[in-house]
């Protein structure tokens, strides 16, 4: 396996089902002795991915529409 220019590397599929690293997932980087030891982050950041969404999502909720008021403008 090889460090591309951008300083990436593939992480391979048996090991990120096993660790459960979807796509998005934060991972930490540990330094030790021998080499480095990766593991999902404990904590993720203040702007994870789901953090993003519910950001993008708030307050545009505010209609006054009813649920059956909406379905029927849906249905025609």
């Amino acid at each position: 396996m090889r460090v591309t220019t951008k300083g990436q590397v593939t992480i391979p599929m048996e090991i990120r089902e096993r660790l459960g690293l979807l796509p998005n997932t934060e991972v930490e980087f540990t330094l030790d002795r021998d080499g480095v030891r990766i593991t999902k982050a404990s904590t993720p950041s203040a702007r994870s991915r789901g953090r993003t969404i519910v950001d993008h999502l708030r307050g545009r909720g505010a209609g006054t529409l009813t649920t059956d008021q909406i379905m029927k403008l849906m249905r025609g």
